[in-house]
């Protein structure tokens, strides 16, 4: 797929197919993959501010100079009491492909604020195309765009959020066997649920500080501006209006912007709910650090206990995502860090892991993948965030891609 991207938004590994703006003043000498960072920063340079991407070409490429920083001194280590798990790659594979969804969805995300911003009708056709793509992908492996939710940039919150809980939505859906032509459905109201927020003044949207009481009741009135968009919007299925329109009601009936109570809000509006607070704990924000993913688990479930959330449904919804989510990074107890690849349904506290990062010395080294549920020396200490070790995903996934 042909997308035109800002320059800021551009990465190593995107092919350039041209220059689009400034046009007709710079040329490529031919489309290529963008082959490291310094080529970049030479467009930044030369005032190029936007590049058509054919993302159906993208390559993961690790620069030289970052694996030799990243890459152990020594032959890696390996635990020879650990288990190996035998199959291809996951990171050079599956995320790939994980990736470029999740970034054509940002595109998108982008072209439908723009356009509630200036009046102007949103176009649903790559809306169904990507979130049914995006369906797909979770119906024969969810796991890939579970990984790929936690590689998230903080100044892109209101894009990535939305696209993050539609890929949620859509997981927890799965997760319950419903109709594919309604997880469809669902995945469009999720992606829209938050379109509002383009009405809301910069200043409040993104303001680092707590909200005032006048302040909060102005970025409230975003769910009724969504709700507003999506009924003047052609295409749009009641079932997505309804899921847009109760993803801030409460069962305790204190949600916005209607107060509706219990009774009247639905599976699936109790669902949105859920996956909603779950990424908005979980991202980090310009005014807040996310949480580990355990943390939010234990959030999720005292809002279950004061009624705002449903209990039964939350607890789904951990098991779902597994007690360690596919994509968290865990601490393990021979001072390691890995990250989660796959859950173990019988044994849930022992999932598939990646050790990638030694502490004490801190180091990237490679390691086999495990299966925790066939060991009994090096099990999890705790979920931990990347960035708790000044690492970040897109770092991790990274390397785990190079080093194969």
């Amino acid at each position: 797929m042909l997308i035109e991207h800002d320059i800021t938004d551009v990465r190593v590994g995107m092919y350039v197919v041209e220059i689009t703006e400034p046009k007709d003043t710079f040329t490529l000498t031919k489309p290529g993959v963008l082959k490291s960072e310094r080529v970049i920063e030479a467009l930044r340079r030369k005032s190029v501010t936007k590049l058509l991407i054919d993302t159906s070409k993208t390559e993961v490429i690790v620069e030289p100079s970052v694996a030799k920083a990243k890459a152990p001194l020594q032959p890696p280590h390996r635990v020879s009491s650990t288990r190996p798990i035998t199959k291809p790659n996951f990171f050079n594979q599956e995320i790939v492909r994980a990736r470029q969804v999740f970034n054509e969805s940002k595109d998108i995300q982008k072209k439908l604020f723009h356009n509630a911003q200036h009046g102007l009708p949103l176009d649903m056709d790559p809306v169904q195309k990507i979130t049914t793509e995006s369906t797909d992908l979770i119906f024969n492996n969810p796991n890939a765009l579970s990984c790929v939710i936690n590689i998230r940039n903080k100044d892109e919150y209101l894009l990535e959020h939305s696209v993050s809980v539609s890929v949620l939505m859509t997981m927890f859906a799965v997760y319950k066997k419903i109709d594919k032509d309604i997880v469809n459905q669902l995945a469009v109201g999720a992606f829209l649920h938050d379109v509002g927020k383009i009405m809301i003044p910069d200043r409040i949207l993104n303001k680092p500080d707590r909200l005032t009481e006048d302040e909060f009741h102005i970025m409230k009135t975003h769910a009724s501006y969504s709700i507003e968009i999506m009924k003047s919007t052609p295409g749009i299925s009641p079932l997505s209006l309804e899921v847009a329109s109760l993803h801030h009601e409460k069962l305790n009936g204190e949600g916005y912007p209607f107060g509706v109570p219990a009774e009247k809000i639905t599976l699936y509006g109790r669902m949105i709910s859920i996956c909603d607070i779950y990424d908005a704990l979980t991202s980090h924000r310009c005014y807040k650090e996310g949480y580990a993913q355990v943390k939010a688990f234990s959030i999720l479930r005292a809002l279950g206990d004061k009624n705002e959330l449903d209990k039964d449904l939350v607890d789904e919804f951990i098991r779902c995502m597994g007690v360690y989510p596919v994509g968290s990074v865990v601490q393990l107890e021979s001072n390691r860090l890995a990250i989660v690849e796959g859950h173990n349904p019988k044994d849930p506290i022992r999932p598939l892991v990646k050790p990638f990062y030694h502490l004490k010395p801190d180091h990237f080294e490679a390691g086999q993948k495990i299966d925790l549920a066939t060991v009994t020396d090096d099990l999890i200490v705790k979920c931990v965030r990347a960035d708790d070790y000044n690492l970040n995903m897109e770092q991790i996934i990274e390397f785990l891609a190079h080093e194969g």
